[in-house]
């Protein structure tokens, strides 16, 4: 019996230290990549410039979104999960993992101050870490903050179910201002050129949003309103180009900076996210299981990914 028992407790460890091991496909610090962040069957797919599959890598854990912490790390977290997962890509290891409590809806890295923000839906919080996973400061926000960025030692946030977008200072962490914006608003991008913000949305009921909202930086106001199509949630930017998709309608915007379309195309089933790899422009289709890479506004490849695909990460070395 001692030797069951004993049998038994070799065993319990070997599966544990197991656990704790478990690594991944490594990615070559030189490598240039765009990774889908898939979360109906949670997993990251990795592709470099060419289309082709660097690696895959999937999980246990039911992961939800994901960020990048130049050069080499990539933070993961799940509103369901109560801590944020930080792996090392050149080694394929978790090395570390924050405590957050559940409701994370997402975490934004700031280069400048090199700090994650951490949103919560749960405690209507946003919190900030250093680069060693230490806490630095928090703020109670509105109802459900969600989509960051953040520019100039300030963090733009959309509460999602508040018609309020907060700005706090990123080194005090107290809040700066409000400015009022429409309720379910989600996805945001600051185009230092023209000094706004240009804020999207699913829109409220049986009636979808259609337009992407510019805000004026400094002081909130909306300048301009830019007709787009059903739901444009998604945003990117490079150059004088700025993508948008609409999920509502399964289309991808280009407008220039001064909101003027430049094109416009039907692309994957239900695209949440864009963004721009090299001289290409990606789109992921989430109910079709697609990427899809677009050159001079058409089509011209498109590649299978594990179950949807939500959310686009890019690393060029």
């Amino acid at each position: 019996m001692k030797k069951w028992v004993a049998f038994l407790f070799l065993c319990t460890i070997w599966i544990l230290h197991g656990c704790n091991d478990e690594e991944f496909q490594q990615i070559n610090q030189h490598q240039s990549f765009v990774a889908s962040v898939n979360i109906l069957e949670p997993s990251v797919d990795f592709f470099d410039s060419d289309g082709e599959r660097i690696a895959t890598w999937k999980f246990e854990k039911a992961y939800t979104g994901a960020a990048l912490i130049p050069y080499d790390r990539l933070v993961l977290y799940g509103h369901q999960l109560d801590e944020v997962d930080i792996y090392e890509l050149s080694t394929g290891k978790l090395i570390q993992s924050i405590e957050t409590g559940t409701g994370t809806t997402n975490v934004h890295y700031d280069k400048k101050e090199k700090l994650l923000f951490v949103a919560n839906s749960e405690s209507n919080t946003v919190a900030s870490f250093n680069e060693q996973g230490e806490k630095q400061g928090e703020i109670r926000l509105k109802d459900y903050p969600m989509s960051m960025d953040s520019h100039d030692g300030k963090l733009y946030v959309v509460n999602y179910k508040a018609p309020v977008l907060s700005v706090v200072d990123i080194k005090s962490m107290s809040l700066v201002d409000e400015w009022n914006i429409d309720k379910s608003s989600s996805g945001l991008l600051i185009v230092k050129e023209t000094n706004t913000l240009w804020v999207g949305g699913h829109g409220s009921g049986s009636r979808p949003n259609q337009k992407v909202k510019v805000l004026d930086l400094d002081n909130g106001q909306v300048i301009q309103e830019i007709q787009a199509s059903q739901m444009p949630v998604g945003f990117s930017k490079k150059g004088d180009i700025i993508y948008v998709t609409n999920h509502g309608s399964n289309e991808l915007f280009a407008f220039d900076l001064n909101g003027k379309m430049l094109w416009r195309k039907e692309v994957g089933a239900n695209p949440f996210a864009v963004a721009v790899f090299k001289d290409n422009v990606i789109v992921a289709g989430f109910d079709d299981n697609q990427i899809y890479i677009l050159e001079n506004g058409e089509i011209k490849r498109k590649i299978s990914t594990q179950s949807g695909p939500f959310q686009l990460l890019v690393r060029e070395v």
